[in-house]
């Protein structure tokens, strides 16, 4: 089967990861309620015409996927897809609070159409005139990982030479409060805030221009405590690696219970391991786990780490397979490997 070589990596996100080509050097803790993503200037990328009709996670999914096909030198891809966790959740919020308004009548189509959660993928075809492949995921804190399977299968059985993959989630008006009033209620609430964030990169079967390989992806529904470390380890296995051959493990610890999962891992398999944790600066989302995969891909790439992520004082010199590993409220568990080209 063909290698599925990454060639860009494009992140908007709550820091400035879009214009600043300095790896997180001024990046800082988010310590506001809301991880609000720091949005490039949209007009140099879309119409202004266009703009006013598109909520905040189509933009920063349009302009986030054309940037990352710019870098990978791809015109038109042969897939697309899209990982969200909730979808365009404000313009969901729009037509909601227009049907209590209006008692259910008299109500414009606008907002429900605008809503889908094929919103960012569609868009972004229609931008390029690209009538290829397209395919939305919305399977929770898995969503952006189902989308990275299903490009590494299309590549691998030489069904596209060139995809482009990404995730993008927005945090809404109204969504958002309600989701912290929920954790606030909770016997341990999440520490980092919730955010949103858009991250695309351009993949191909082509090794020319990449500096990073997408080895492999799991994801699996439920897993003990006691049972996680297993599981990693036969996915290593399966891709002839041990513990120690892994340079770099990044984890999305958000401060809730369920870190008891990463905890495991970091005091044991990992313990001189550099570990890096990455939701303090980006918040918690459904697809939060673009800004690792793309903190992952600028890693190999620059061979450095940021010190904002790194959780530990363990550095290497030379890093050539990094994994990922997220999982939401004990369930919705991922395990992603990337190597150095």
């Amino acid at each position: 089967m063909k290698t599925c070589f990454i060639h860009s990596a494009i992140c908007i996100s709550a820091q400035e990861t879009f214009y600043n080509n300095d790896f997180l050097k001024e990046a800082s803790e988010v310590t506001t309620e809301f991880a609000s993503a720091i949005h490039p200037v949209y007009k140099d990328y879309i119409p202004p015409a266009a703009i006013r009709r598109m909520a905040p996670g189509v933009k920063m999914g349009v302009v986030a996927a054309k940037q990352s096909l710019n870098e990978a030198n791809i015109n038109i891809p042969e897939a697309i897809i899209v990982g969200t966790g909730m979808g365009c959740i404000e313009d969901s919020e729009k037509f909601l609070n227009a049907l209590i308004d209006n008692d259910e009548e008299f109500l414009a189509p606008t907002s429900f159409i605008q809503s889908t959660h094929n919103t960012v993928g569609a868009q972004i075809a229609l931008g390029l005139q690209c009538k290829a492949y397209n395919m939305t995921y919305v399977h929770g804190a898995v969503s952006f990982e189902s989308g990275l399977l299903d490009a590494q299968l299309l590549i691998q059985t030489s069904e596209a030479k060139t995809v482009l993959v990404g995730g993008v989630d927005e945090l809404g008006k109204e969504f958002s409060v309600f989701f912290n009033k929920i954790e606030k209620q909770q016997p341990q609430g999440i520490q980092v805030p919730f955010g949103e964030g858009a991250g695309f990169f351009g993949m191909s079967s082509e090794k020319a221009g990449a500096f990073a390989i997408l080895k492999d992806v799991q994801v699996f529904e439920t897993v003990s405590v006691a049972d996680i470390t297993s599981k990693l380890k036969a996915f290593l296995t399966n891709n002839g690696l041990l513990f120690q051959d892994i340079d770099a493990i990044l984890m999305g610890e958000n401060g809730d219970a369920y870190d008891v999962y990463y905890h495991e891992m970091q005091a044991s398999v990992f313990l001189k391991t550099p570990q890096i944790s990455y939701k303090k600066v980006s918040g918690e989302f459904y697809t939060a786990s673009v800004f690792g995969f793309w903190a992952g891909c600028h890693l190999l790439k620059r061979q450095e780490i940021p010190k904002i992520l790194l959780k530990n004082s363990i550095e290497k010199k030379n890093y050539q397979h990094v994994l990922l590993y997220n999982q939401y409220k004990g369930k919705e568990h991922s395990f992603t490997l990337l190597s150095r080209c």
